[in-house]
């Protein structure tokens, strides 16, 4: 087995495990959030759960780099990977491990061929719409001036921003939590771009189709009228040496 099906085949058999740790880490970021009167033990439960969802993605990343044919074409490549395992990093913020996760679930859900563009797009909104409604709740819950106190105003917010609505009735007060915002609504336009974009790919395929087959039945009309031209011409032949015979 050469290092190229290495990597493949590593690829392929961990791409569920790491997405089940994707789920978990989501509980384990969820939980201290929304039920805010947790425990210490249960807080620092999900904490040490999250760094080793993370941790799990960067070994992952090494491996894949380990395995690979050409590790700088890989790292250029993955730079996204790399920047997802270094940010948890440099500030040990709970948002950023969140983001972290994100990108690199992200990277490698794309990888299955067996996840359409309409699955991972919904799949992206509901992620967005979750991770989004519980980072600004925690950011925002505690600050003097916040206006998101509950998980609904949270939800209500969040969808409002990735639809680029923003009907103002809700929205953060700090900065972190505007940078939430402005990352929920540069990922809404670009889900709302993927989507129109994917909608106005089906219609030109359905047209070209359309196109495809008018000019399938032209091409058959076409080769009928020659192939009774021919016959004409054989017949007229024919009756002409029968009439030189008689």
């Amino acid at each position: 087995m050469n290092e190229q099906s290495a990597q493949t085949c590593w690829e392929r058999r961990t791409q569920r495990p790491l997405l089940a740790l994707a789920v978990t880490f989501a509980v384990a970021y969820a939980v201290p959030i929304v039920d805010s009167t947790a425990d210490r033990s249960l807080t620092w439960l999900c904490t040490v759960t999250e760094w080793v969802v993370w941790g799990s993605f960067a070994v992952d990343y090494v491996i894949r780099l380990a395995l690979a044919r050409r590790r700088r074409e890989f790292v250029r490549s993955h730079w996204i990977d790399l920047c997802a395992v270094v940010l948890p990093l440099l500030q040990p913020l709970r948002l950023l491990r969140m983001v972290a996760t994100l990108l690199l679930v992200g990277r490698r859900a794309r990888m299955a061929s067996q996840i359409r563009l309409t699955t991972y797009v919904a799949g992206a909104v509901v992620g967005l719409l979750m991770f989004g409604s519980l980072a600004v709740l925690s950011v925002e819950r505690d600050a003097p001036h916040g206006n998101i106190r509950t998980l609904g105003d949270a939800v209500w917010w969040s969808f409002t921003t990735m639809t680029t609505v923003g009907y103002g009735d809700h929205a953060p007060t700090t900065g972190l939590g505007r940078m939430i915002a402005v990352g929920l609504m540069l990922s809404g336009i670009a889900l709302l771009g993927v989507v129109t974009a994917n909608i106005a790919a089906w219609f030109i395929g359905q047209f070209a189709k359309d196109d495809l087959e008018e000019r399938r039945q032209t091409q058959a009309i076409e080769s009928l009228t020659e192939e009774v031209r021919r016959l004409r011409s054989e017949v007229a032949a024919l009756a002409a040496r029968e009439e030189q015979r008689h």
